[in-house]
């Protein structure tokens, strides 16, 4: 396998309590390939599928910590033959935190240590320290979560492990007909009904918004730019406070009655103005359920 081929492994390992979760959730934003717990008496077998040129697996997340302590033996034998295969580039990344803070998170989610199930905490994290010394120390980067928030742990993550000029934040801009129902999945939704509606002119009524003639329609209106001028200002101030609070996406509906005219035209404006900024996709629900079409 060529070096352009190389392939990226992150181990995530650590303390149980330290953030794997959050680390792991992270990977997954990178577009990593994640593999939560998995047994490192199985990672042979993940390399070869790794391996395979017939997959597109180049960047890889396994986070692996005592719930599968029963395999833990074979874990330093399998790391060992990872620093001997040339086309695989191999990290450990370490999850760490100090006893009092791991205490803490355990009696704040009231869950057992799984080295102390239904004893006290501080015995368990003791025990697991001890054996993911040796583990700690083979570990690349350590990074000390005790006075970090979720979100900021997710932000050093991504800070570290982002390639160069990744953009991970992204906005996508749905439209949609009421008629049809609300999306489950948007985050801010904007209603255009109030705006003319094309769907009354008649050479217009069998297009959609995708059409220029429509968007020429939409928009020769003095209420269409004050909405399109206000809303931009709304988002131009929002989508950095997103951003910064660690979400990846952000999902703005744009409904009108049918979902075929005005919100399509303004979706797609609001994706068109913002492009230079952001990472932006369009999509557009229910454009082809019109009666007919």
């Amino acid at each position: 396998m060529s070096n352009e081929q190389e392939t990226k492994l992150v181990i995530i390992t650590g303390m149980s309590g330290a953030g794997k979760t959050v680390a792991v959730q992270s990977f997954e934003d990178l577009g990593y390939y994640c593999v939560d717990n998995l047994p490192p008496a199985l990672l042979p077998k993940f390399m070869d599928l790794m391996k395979d040129s017939a997959n597109n697996i180049r960047k890889v997340a396994l986070v692996m910590d005592l719930r599968g302590r029963e395999f833990f033996d074979s874990l330093f034998e399998a790391l060992d033959v990872l620093g001997s295969v040339e086309w695989l580039e191999e990290h450990i990344l370490f999850l760490d935190a100090k006893n009092e803070a791991l205490v803490t998170r355990y009696k704040e989610t009231r869950r057992s240590h799984p080295l102390s199930i239904g004893g006290l905490p501080l015995n368990g994290i003791t025990q697991e320290r001890e054996i993911l010394d040796e583990l700690r120390g083979r570990a690349q980067r350590i990074i000390d979560t005790t006075s970090l928030k979720p979100r900021e742990l997710r932000e050093k993550i991504l800070k570290i492990y982002s390639e160069k000029k990744q953009e991970i934040f992204s906005v996508h801009f749905l439209s949609f007909g009421f008629k049809y129902g609300l999306p489950i999945d948007a985050d801010l939704v904007f209603d255009v009904r109030f705006l003319p509606n094309p769907h009354y002119v008649a050479n217009l009524q069998p297009l959609t918004g995708l059409n220029q003639d429509v968007a020429s329609y939409v928009f020769k209106w003095t209420d269409t730019h004050k909405f399109n001028e206000k809303v931009l200002d709304l988002l131009k101030f929002m989508l950095p406070q997103y951003k910064k609070e660690g979400k990846s996406q952000l999902v703005v509906a744009i409904g009108c009655t049918g979902g075929q005219h005005r919100s399509v035209a303004i979706a797609e404006n609001f994706a068109k103005e913002l492009s230079s900024n952001y990472i932006t996709h369009v999509s557009h629900r229910d454009i082809d359920k019109r009666k007919g079409h």
